[in-house]
């Protein structure tokens, strides 16, 4: 019940464009964000994770259990998902794990990762760590043997994709990165070992998403060579905001998220009409999702609102928070 008279609220607040909120300036070049001949900007992205983001979360009964699903999910579905990227010239932001990257790891000593830092015990919004270590969870086997914490075939997938995708950065294991719960040194540990991973691949990380939206250490994050990162305090269609240190803070508009209350038509219809008060506006829009969504929302969501935001490619400007990014610099 109290599910469905959220969803039945949140129906309301978008009927009455509450939700996303439509910021509005005073005396703003909106040629600065919104090149021509562009009326708005779309960026998507996606907390790339498999089964490392629910492994310590409070909500759940049992959390690695639920965390491994997550993964399989996920898995099932990114291929999916990349295929209709390619068919409607969609590129996606992916906000990696950096442990993703790996084919494969071992412990030193009894030890995973001895090299990267540990956080304290801590709890946050969403999960608690109190007992053990980080990574624990850390099969320390291969990515054929345990798929669900590594996933340099999905990495290579997405690279090899036509559409042009970045690989952005989410830490190495899903980390809080608050400053009251994460010394710099932590997070500096965690963002080289996915530098080094990444460069691997011939990647350069430069946008960063941060786990469980726990924002912080951002100087750390500029002094790293990241130049964007991506916030959710609310849904907002507006501008980026340039902090004093350099770096774009990217706010999200709306997650991608598939409701059993909802009917499929009205997935549809709120997505698309995001996107034409983007247009109407000339806001930037940023959408984000996880890659373990429900798959009646790949298969019937999606497809749909892709076609869409192809169709109106010539008022709209479809690219990745580093292309983004770089451009307003």
């Amino acid at each position: 019940m109290r599910r469905k008279i959220k969803a039945v609220l949140s129906k309301v607040n978008f009927a009455l464009n509450r939700n996303p909120k439509i910021i509005k300036y005073k005396n703003v070049d909106v040629s600065r964000y919104i090149p021509e001949p562009y009326k708005a900007v779309l960026i998507i992205s996606a907390d790339f994770e498999l089964a490392w983001a629910w492994r310590y979360a409070k909500a759940l009964e049992n959390p690695k259990q639920e965390a491994l699903n997550h993964a399989r999910i996920a898995r099932r579905n990114l291929p999916i998902i990349l295929q209709l990227c390619d068919k409607y010239n969609i590129p996606i932001t992916w906000a990696t794990v950096g442990h993703l990257f790996l084919e494969k790891c071992s412990k030193d000593g009894n030890v995973a990762h001895r090299y990267v830092k540990r956080l304290f015990y801590h709890q946050n919004q969403y999960w608690r760590f109190d007992k053990g270590d980080w990574f624990d969870d850390d099969p320390c086997t291969d990515w054929k043997t345990s798929p669900e914490w590594y996933a340099p075939d999905l990495i290579k997938m997405i690279l090899n994709s036509d559409a042009k995708h970045e690989i952005g950065c989410h830490t190495f294991s899903h980390i809080d990165c608050s400053n009251d719960i994460c010394f710099p040194l932590i997070l500096i540990s965690e963002i080289e070992e996915c530098q080094k991973c990444a460069q691997k691949y011939g990647i350069k990380l430069e946008s960063f998403v941060h786990p469980g939206q726990a924002i912080g250490n951002l100087n750390t994050l500029k002094g790293l060579g990241f130049n964007s990162f991506r916030t959710d305090d609310e849904n907002v269609l507006g501008y980026p905001e340039k902090h004093t240190n350099g770096l774009w803070e990217i706010k999200s508009t709306m997650e991608l998220t598939f409701r059993k209350e909802w009917s499929v038509n009205y997935h549809i219809y709120r997505y698309k009409s995001v996107i034409e008060r983007a247009l109407k506006h000339n806001r930037v829009c940023c959408y984000w999702f996880h890659p373990s969504i429900d798959y009646i929302f790949v298969e019937k969501v999606i497809p749909a609102l892709f076609e869409f935001i192809n169709s109106k490619r010539k008022e709209l400007l479809v690219t990745t928070t580093k292309d983004y990014a770089n451009q307003l610099l």
